[in-house]
Protein backbone atom coordinates (compact mmCIF):
# COMPACT_ATOMS: atom_id res chain seq x y z
CA UNK A 1 0.00 0.00 0.00
CA UNK A 2 1.37 3.52 -1.15
CA UNK A 3 2.38 5.51 1.87
CA UNK A 4 0.03 8.68 2.97
CA UNK A 5 0.83 12.21 1.74
CA UNK A 6 -0.12 15.08 4.42
CA UNK A 7 -1.95 17.76 2.79
CA UNK A 8 -4.09 20.89 4.10
CA UNK A 9 -7.73 20.10 4.85
CA UNK A 10 -8.59 23.58 3.58
CA UNK A 11 -7.50 23.13 -0.03
CA UNK A 12 -7.46 20.09 -1.91
CA UNK A 13 -5.49 19.97 -5.23
CA UNK A 14 -7.25 18.32 -8.08
CA UNK A 15 -4.53 15.39 -8.50
CA UNK A 16 -4.85 14.67 -4.83
CA UNK A 17 -8.33 14.63 -5.74
CA UNK A 18 -8.47 11.90 -8.25
CA UNK A 19 -6.28 9.95 -5.23
CA UNK A 20 -8.66 10.12 -2.90
CA UNK A 21 -11.34 9.12 -4.47
CA UNK A 22 -9.40 5.75 -6.24
CA UNK A 23 -8.36 5.09 -2.69
CA UNK A 24 -11.83 5.06 -1.56
CA UNK A 25 -12.61 2.68 -3.99
CA UNK A 26 -9.84 0.29 -3.68
CA UNK A 27 -8.10 1.22 -7.02
CA UNK A 28 -4.76 2.15 -5.03
CA UNK A 29 -3.90 -1.66 -2.77
CA UNK A 30 -3.27 -3.44 -5.98
CA UNK A 31 -4.81 -6.64 -7.12
CA UNK A 32 -3.94 -9.91 -5.16
CA UNK A 33 -2.44 -13.17 -7.19
CA UNK A 34 -5.08 -15.61 -5.93
CA UNK A 35 -8.49 -13.29 -5.27
CA UNK A 36 -10.29 -14.70 -2.09
CA UNK A 37 -13.40 -14.25 -0.01
CA UNK A 38 -11.62 -11.94 1.78
CA UNK A 39 -10.65 -9.34 -0.65
CA UNK A 40 -14.41 -9.98 -1.83
CA UNK A 41 -15.62 -9.08 1.18
CA UNK A 42 -12.98 -6.09 1.57
CA UNK A 43 -14.25 -4.61 -1.73
CA UNK A 44 -18.15 -4.80 -0.77
CA UNK A 45 -16.88 -3.31 2.68
CA UNK A 46 -15.74 0.14 0.81
CA UNK A 47 -18.19 0.01 -1.80
CA UNK A 48 -21.72 -1.07 0.41
CA UNK A 49 -23.03 -2.40 -2.25
CA UNK A 50 -23.05 -3.54 -6.26
CA UNK A 51 -25.66 -1.79 -8.85
CA UNK A 52 -27.51 -4.61 -10.81
CA UNK A 53 -28.36 -3.99 -14.38
CA UNK A 54 -29.98 -6.15 -16.98
CA UNK A 55 -27.41 -5.45 -19.96
CA UNK A 56 -25.30 -8.93 -20.32
CA UNK A 57 -23.40 -7.63 -23.54
CA UNK A 58 -20.57 -8.15 -21.59
CA UNK A 59 -20.82 -9.78 -18.25
CA UNK A 60 -23.19 -8.59 -15.41
CA UNK A 61 -23.00 -5.10 -14.38
CA UNK A 62 -22.75 -6.50 -10.62
CA UNK A 63 -19.94 -8.80 -11.43
CA UNK A 64 -17.16 -6.45 -12.86
CA UNK A 65 -16.33 -4.07 -9.54
CA UNK A 66 -15.00 -7.10 -7.86
CA UNK A 67 -13.28 -7.76 -11.35
CA UNK A 68 -11.54 -4.31 -11.40
CA UNK A 69 -10.35 -3.90 -8.26
CA UNK A 70 -9.24 -7.86 -7.57
CA UNK A 71 -9.27 -9.48 -10.98
CA UNK A 72 -10.26 -12.50 -11.99
CA UNK A 73 -12.04 -13.98 -8.89
CA UNK A 74 -14.46 -17.03 -8.56
CA UNK A 75 -17.61 -15.57 -9.22
CA UNK A 76 -19.29 -18.22 -7.63
CA UNK A 77 -17.92 -15.88 -4.41
CA UNK A 78 -21.00 -13.19 -5.62
CA UNK A 79 -23.60 -15.54 -6.25
CA UNK A 80 -22.95 -17.44 -2.84
CA UNK A 81 -23.50 -13.60 -1.20
CA UNK A 82 -26.08 -12.68 -2.74
CA UNK A 83 -28.52 -15.55 -2.91
CA UNK A 84 -26.66 -18.85 -0.69
CA UNK A 85 -29.62 -19.43 2.14
CA UNK A 86 -26.70 -19.84 4.59
CA UNK A 87 -23.57 -17.68 3.20
CA UNK A 88 -25.85 -14.73 2.11
CA UNK A 89 -23.89 -11.08 2.99
CA UNK A 90 -25.94 -8.74 0.74
CA UNK A 91 -29.57 -8.16 -0.12
CA UNK A 92 -31.61 -6.54 -3.26
CA UNK A 93 -33.17 -3.37 -2.76
CA UNK A 94 -33.23 0.30 -4.73
CA UNK A 95 -29.48 1.61 -3.12
CA UNK A 96 -28.10 3.22 -6.48
CA UNK A 97 -30.74 2.53 -8.56
CA UNK A 98 -31.55 -1.64 -8.39
CA UNK A 99 -28.52 -3.18 -6.05
CA UNK A 100 -27.19 -5.92 -4.24
CA UNK A 101 -26.58 -4.56 -0.53
CA UNK A 102 -24.34 -5.23 2.08
CA UNK A 103 -27.09 -7.07 4.40
CA UNK A 104 -25.94 -5.55 7.84
CA UNK A 105 -27.59 -2.11 5.90
CA UNK A 106 -30.65 -3.24 5.56
CA UNK A 107 -32.34 -1.01 8.89
CA UNK A 108 -30.86 1.80 6.84
CA UNK A 109 -33.10 1.28 4.09
CA UNK A 110 -36.60 1.06 6.42
CA UNK A 111 -37.57 4.76 6.13
CA UNK A 112 -37.48 4.06 2.04
CA UNK A 113 -39.56 1.14 2.13
CA UNK A 114 -42.16 3.28 4.92
CA UNK A 115 -42.47 6.04 2.39
CA UNK A 116 -42.79 3.83 -0.64
CA UNK A 117 -45.37 2.31 1.14
CA UNK A 118 -47.29 5.17 1.70
CA UNK A 119 -46.63 6.09 -1.96
CA UNK A 120 -43.65 8.17 -1.66
CA UNK A 121 -39.97 8.07 -3.07
CA UNK A 122 -41.80 5.63 -5.92
CA UNK A 123 -41.77 6.07 -9.72
CA UNK A 124 -45.39 7.94 -10.22
CA UNK A 125 -47.01 4.62 -12.18
CA UNK A 126 -46.27 2.04 -9.30
CA UNK A 127 -47.54 4.57 -6.83
CA UNK A 128 -50.45 4.76 -8.77
CA UNK A 129 -50.74 0.90 -9.09
CA UNK A 130 -50.24 0.94 -5.52
CA UNK A 131 -53.29 3.36 -4.37
CA UNK A 132 -55.67 1.30 -6.65
CA UNK A 133 -54.92 -1.93 -6.13
CA UNK A 134 -54.26 -2.13 -2.71
CA UNK A 135 -56.61 -5.47 -2.53
CA UNK A 136 -55.17 -6.97 -5.68
CA UNK A 137 -51.48 -6.02 -4.25
CA UNK A 138 -52.45 -7.76 -0.81
CA UNK A 139 -53.81 -11.09 -2.45
CA UNK A 140 -50.21 -11.31 -4.21
CA UNK A 141 -48.50 -11.07 -0.89
CA UNK A 142 -50.46 -13.34 0.71
CA UNK A 143 -50.10 -15.85 -2.04
CA UNK A 144 -46.65 -15.11 -1.75
CA UNK A 145 -47.06 -16.40 2.03
CA UNK A 146 -48.59 -19.49 1.11
CA UNK A 147 -47.14 -20.88 -1.65
CA UNK A 148 -43.81 -19.53 -1.66
CA UNK A 149 -40.71 -18.06 -3.26
CA UNK A 150 -42.21 -17.46 -7.09
CA UNK A 151 -41.96 -15.70 -10.02
CA UNK A 152 -44.10 -12.94 -11.36
CA UNK A 153 -45.25 -15.62 -14.03
CA UNK A 154 -46.07 -17.90 -11.52
CA UNK A 155 -48.84 -16.00 -9.36
CA UNK A 156 -52.17 -17.40 -10.16
CA UNK A 157 -53.82 -14.45 -10.93
CA UNK A 158 -50.97 -12.24 -11.99
CA UNK A 159 -52.01 -11.45 -15.77
CA UNK A 160 -49.80 -11.17 -18.63
CA UNK A 161 -47.54 -8.44 -20.21
CA UNK A 162 -48.03 -6.05 -22.80
CA UNK A 163 -45.92 -4.59 -25.34
CA UNK A 164 -42.09 -4.44 -24.67
CA UNK A 165 -39.92 -5.99 -21.52
CA UNK A 166 -41.42 -3.18 -19.29
CA UNK A 167 -44.52 -4.27 -20.55
CA UNK A 168 -45.02 -5.38 -17.00
CA UNK A 169 -47.85 -7.39 -16.03
CA UNK A 170 -50.38 -6.74 -12.85
CA UNK A 171 -49.11 -9.43 -10.63
CA UNK A 172 -45.44 -8.25 -11.88
CA UNK A 173 -46.54 -4.08 -10.93
CA UNK A 174 -47.85 -6.05 -7.26
CA UNK A 175 -44.69 -7.41 -6.63
CA UNK A 176 -42.45 -4.78 -7.73
CA UNK A 177 -44.95 -2.69 -5.34
CA UNK A 178 -43.85 -4.93 -2.40
CA UNK A 179 -40.40 -5.06 -3.01
CA UNK A 180 -40.18 -1.64 -2.96
CA UNK A 181 -42.35 -1.34 0.41
CA UNK A 182 -40.04 -4.08 1.97
CA UNK A 183 -43.01 -6.60 2.10
CA UNK A 184 -41.01 -8.95 -0.43
CA UNK A 185 -37.18 -9.30 -1.19
CA UNK A 186 -35.91 -11.45 -3.81
CA UNK A 187 -34.73 -15.46 -2.41
CA UNK A 188 -32.58 -16.37 -5.57
CA UNK A 189 -32.73 -15.58 -9.46
CA UNK A 190 -33.96 -17.64 -11.73
CA UNK A 191 -31.46 -16.20 -15.03
CA UNK A 192 -31.85 -12.73 -14.69
CA UNK A 193 -35.82 -13.57 -12.92
CA UNK A 194 -36.72 -12.13 -9.72
CA UNK A 195 -38.33 -14.86 -7.31
CA UNK A 196 -39.45 -13.50 -4.44
CA UNK A 197 -40.35 -14.13 -0.99
CA UNK A 198 -41.15 -12.66 2.25
CA UNK A 199 -37.86 -11.22 4.24
CA UNK A 200 -38.52 -13.06 7.21
CA UNK A 201 -38.05 -16.42 5.09
CA UNK A 202 -35.09 -15.19 3.52
CA UNK A 203 -33.05 -13.07 5.94
CA UNK A 204 -31.54 -13.74 8.98
CA UNK A 205 -33.45 -12.94 12.02
CA UNK A 206 -30.79 -10.87 13.84
CA UNK A 207 -31.34 -8.60 10.39
CA UNK A 208 -35.00 -9.03 10.60
CA UNK A 209 -34.96 -7.88 14.15
CA UNK A 210 -32.75 -5.12 13.99
CA UNK A 211 -33.36 -1.86 15.61
CA UNK A 212 -34.64 0.25 13.16
CA UNK A 213 -33.24 3.64 13.39
CA UNK A 214 -35.25 7.49 12.63
CA UNK A 215 -35.35 8.18 9.33
CA UNK A 216 -32.75 11.33 10.05
CA UNK A 217 -29.95 9.20 11.55
CA UNK A 218 -30.62 6.17 8.40
CA UNK A 219 -30.00 9.06 6.17
CA UNK A 220 -26.70 10.57 8.28
CA UNK A 221 -25.08 7.22 8.46
CA UNK A 222 -25.44 6.58 4.93
CA UNK A 223 -24.21 9.84 3.80
CA UNK A 224 -21.09 8.96 6.13
CA UNK A 225 -20.96 5.23 4.43
CA UNK A 226 -20.87 7.73 0.95
CA UNK A 227 -18.43 9.96 1.59
CA UNK A 228 -16.26 6.84 2.88
CA UNK A 229 -17.34 5.26 -0.19
CA UNK A 230 -16.55 8.31 -2.45
CA UNK A 231 -13.45 9.91 -0.13
CA UNK A 232 -14.38 13.29 -1.72
CA UNK A 233 -17.40 14.55 -2.87
CA UNK A 234 -19.80 17.56 -3.70
CA UNK A 235 -23.28 17.13 -2.19
CA UNK A 236 -24.59 16.24 -5.42
CA UNK A 237 -22.23 13.15 -5.71
CA UNK A 238 -23.01 12.20 -1.91
CA UNK A 239 -26.73 12.18 -2.45
CA UNK A 240 -26.62 9.91 -5.89
CA UNK A 241 -24.49 7.49 -4.18
CA UNK A 242 -27.81 5.82 -2.02
CA UNK A 243 -29.82 8.05 -4.34
CA UNK A 244 -31.16 10.17 -1.34
CA UNK A 245 -33.31 13.35 -2.34
CA UNK A 246 -32.11 16.33 -2.17
CA UNK A 247 -34.58 18.11 0.37
CA UNK A 248 -33.04 15.09 3.05
CA UNK A 249 -29.79 15.50 1.72
CA UNK A 250 -29.38 19.14 2.78
CA UNK A 251 -31.08 18.29 5.79
CA UNK A 252 -27.86 16.05 6.91
CA UNK A 253 -25.24 17.09 5.78
CA UNK A 254 -24.64 20.64 8.34
CA UNK A 255 -25.62 18.02 11.48
CA UNK A 256 -22.57 15.53 9.81
CA UNK A 257 -20.16 18.85 9.33
CA UNK A 258 -21.19 19.93 12.96
CA UNK A 259 -20.13 16.30 13.56
CA UNK A 260 -16.94 16.35 12.00
CA UNK A 261 -17.99 13.48 9.85
CA UNK A 262 -17.57 16.16 6.83
CA UNK A 263 -15.38 18.31 6.23
CA UNK A 264 -15.96 21.26 4.31
CA UNK A 265 -13.13 21.85 1.86
CA UNK A 266 -12.17 23.42 -1.63
CA UNK A 267 -11.08 21.81 -4.98
CA UNK A 268 -8.97 23.13 -7.55
CA UNK A 269 -11.50 23.27 -10.60
CA UNK A 270 -14.28 22.56 -8.48
CA UNK A 271 -17.26 24.89 -7.77
CA UNK A 272 -19.71 24.95 -4.94
CA UNK A 273 -19.27 23.35 -1.43
CA UNK A 274 -16.87 19.49 -1.57
CA UNK A 275 -16.84 17.41 1.21
CA UNK A 276 -13.58 15.01 2.55
CA UNK A 277 -13.97 12.15 4.33
CA UNK A 278 -11.95 13.03 7.30
CA UNK A 279 -10.85 9.93 7.68
CA UNK A 280 -9.86 9.97 4.20
CA UNK A 281 -6.31 8.37 2.39
CA UNK A 282 -4.03 10.04 -0.14
CA UNK A 283 -1.28 7.97 -1.94
CA UNK A 284 1.62 9.63 -3.28
CA UNK A 285 0.76 7.70 -5.98
CA UNK A 286 -1.65 5.15 -7.60
CA UNK A 287 -0.93 2.47 -10.15
CA UNK A 288 -4.51 1.52 -10.97
CA UNK A 289 -4.99 -0.89 -14.16
CA UNK A 290 -8.62 -1.64 -14.41
CA UNK A 291 -11.47 -1.59 -17.35
CA UNK A 292 -14.25 0.04 -15.20
CA UNK A 293 -18.28 -1.06 -15.93
CA UNK A 294 -20.69 1.87 -16.94
CA UNK A 295 -22.08 0.98 -13.56
CA UNK A 296 -19.69 1.09 -11.16
CA UNK A 297 -19.17 3.99 -8.50
CA UNK A 298 -16.05 5.40 -9.43
CA UNK A 299 -17.76 6.65 -12.87
CA UNK A 300 -21.34 6.81 -11.21
CA UNK A 301 -22.06 10.65 -11.02
CA UNK A 302 -20.74 11.75 -14.49
CA UNK A 303 -20.40 15.02 -13.81
CA UNK A 304 -17.76 14.13 -10.96
CA UNK A 305 -16.13 11.58 -13.16
CA UNK A 306 -15.46 14.91 -15.26
CA UNK A 307 -14.35 16.62 -13.49
CA UNK A 308 -11.75 13.94 -11.63
CA UNK A 309 -10.60 12.73 -14.59
CA UNK A 310 -11.35 15.51 -16.95
CA UNK A 311 -13.17 12.19 -18.85
CA UNK A 312 -17.00 13.36 -20.40
CA UNK A 313 -18.56 10.00 -20.03
CA UNK A 314 -22.11 8.42 -21.56
CA UNK A 315 -23.05 4.93 -22.17
CA UNK A 316 -24.59 4.74 -25.87
CA UNK A 317 -26.87 1.26 -25.40
CA UNK A 318 -29.87 2.93 -25.86
CA UNK A 319 -28.37 5.89 -28.90
CA UNK A 320 -29.30 4.86 -32.11
CA UNK A 321 -26.42 3.05 -33.45
CA UNK A 322 -25.94 5.90 -36.24
CA UNK A 323 -25.66 8.31 -33.45
CA UNK A 324 -23.52 6.62 -31.33
CA UNK A 325 -19.71 8.47 -30.82
CA UNK A 326 -17.92 5.13 -28.90
CA UNK A 327 -19.75 2.28 -29.24
CA UNK A 328 -22.80 0.22 -27.99
CA UNK A 329 -21.08 -0.71 -23.98
CA UNK A 330 -17.97 1.56 -23.82
CA UNK A 331 -16.02 0.81 -20.74
CA UNK A 332 -13.63 3.46 -20.00
CA UNK A 333 -9.97 1.92 -19.11
CA UNK A 334 -7.97 3.32 -15.98
CA UNK A 335 -4.33 3.35 -15.77
CA UNK A 336 -2.51 4.62 -13.18
CA UNK A 337 -4.23 7.57 -12.20
CA UNK A 338 -5.81 8.70 -15.09
CA UNK A 339 -8.82 7.20 -17.88
CA UNK A 340 -6.86 6.89 -20.79
CA UNK A 341 -9.20 5.20 -23.50
CA UNK A 342 -12.72 3.62 -23.86
CA UNK A 343 -13.63 0.21 -25.05
CA UNK A 344 -16.42 -0.90 -27.13
CA UNK A 345 -16.61 -5.13 -25.69
CA UNK A 346 -18.63 -7.97 -26.15
CA UNK A 347 -17.96 -11.44 -24.97
CA UNK A 348 -19.05 -13.77 -28.05
CA UNK A 349 -20.13 -16.81 -25.86
CA UNK A 350 -21.05 -18.70 -28.86
CA UNK A 351 -17.60 -18.64 -30.39
CA UNK A 352 -15.66 -17.86 -27.26
CA UNK A 353 -14.09 -14.63 -28.13
CA UNK A 354 -13.53 -11.30 -26.56
CA UNK A 355 -14.81 -8.73 -28.88
CA UNK A 356 -13.26 -5.21 -28.95
CA UNK A 357 -14.88 -3.52 -31.29
CA UNK A 358 -13.46 -0.32 -30.98
CA UNK A 359 -10.80 1.09 -28.97
CA UNK A 360 -10.69 4.92 -28.41
CA UNK A 361 -7.65 6.76 -26.57
CA UNK A 362 -8.53 9.83 -24.81
CA UNK A 363 -6.87 12.92 -27.21
CA UNK A 364 -3.85 13.46 -24.96
CA UNK A 365 -2.76 9.34 -24.95
CA UNK A 366 -0.67 7.65 -27.67
CA UNK A 367 -1.83 4.49 -28.28
CA UNK A 368 1.91 3.01 -27.32
CA UNK A 369 1.95 4.64 -24.15
CA UNK A 370 -1.00 1.88 -22.73
CA UNK A 371 -0.79 -0.69 -25.09
CA UNK A 372 1.29 -3.24 -23.04
CA UNK A 373 -0.97 -2.02 -19.87
CA UNK A 374 -4.41 -2.26 -21.79
CA UNK A 375 -2.97 -6.05 -23.60
CA UNK A 376 -2.77 -7.75 -20.03
CA UNK A 377 -6.01 -6.62 -18.90
CA UNK A 378 -7.99 -7.49 -22.16
CA UNK A 379 -6.00 -11.14 -21.30
CA UNK A 380 -6.99 -11.52 -17.77
CA UNK A 381 -10.57 -10.46 -18.77
CA UNK A 382 -10.57 -12.95 -21.49
CA UNK A 383 -9.28 -15.59 -18.93
CA UNK A 384 -11.91 -14.72 -15.99
CA UNK A 385 -14.90 -14.79 -18.60
CA UNK A 386 -13.77 -18.25 -19.83
CA UNK A 387 -13.16 -17.23 -23.58
CA UNK A 388 -10.33 -18.50 -25.85
CA UNK A 389 -9.30 -15.54 -28.19
CA UNK A 390 -9.07 -11.78 -28.25
CA UNK A 391 -10.79 -10.10 -31.79
CA UNK A 392 -9.58 -6.91 -31.96
CA UNK A 393 -9.00 -4.12 -34.48
CA UNK A 394 -6.52 -4.35 -36.98
CA UNK A 395 -5.06 -1.33 -36.07
CA UNK A 396 -4.46 -2.49 -32.94
CA UNK A 397 -3.49 -6.27 -33.74
CA UNK A 398 0.35 -5.69 -33.56
CA UNK A 399 0.16 -3.39 -30.13
CA UNK A 400 -1.71 -5.48 -28.07
CA UNK A 401 -0.30 -8.68 -29.55
CA UNK A 402 -3.09 -10.79 -30.47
Amino acid sequence: MAPRTRFSLAQVSLAQARRIALAAQGFSDGRPDAPTSRHFARVLARSNLLQIDSVNVLVRAHYMPLFSRIGAYDRDLLEKASYHPKKRSTFEYWGHEASLIRLDLHPLFRWRMARAARGESIYGGLARFGREKRAFIEEVRREIATRGPMGAGELSGGGKGQGSWWGWSDGKRALEWLFWAGEVTTATRRGFERIYDLPERVLPSAVINAPTPSDEEAQRELLRLSIRALGIASERCLRDYFRLEAADAKARIPELIEAGDLVPVTVEGWNGPVYLDPAARIPRRVEARALVSPFDPIVWERTRTERLFDFRYRIEIYTPAEKREFGYYCLPFLLGERIVARLDLKADRATGRLLVHSIHPETSVHPAEIAPALSDELRLMAEWLGLDAIAVPKDWAKRLGV
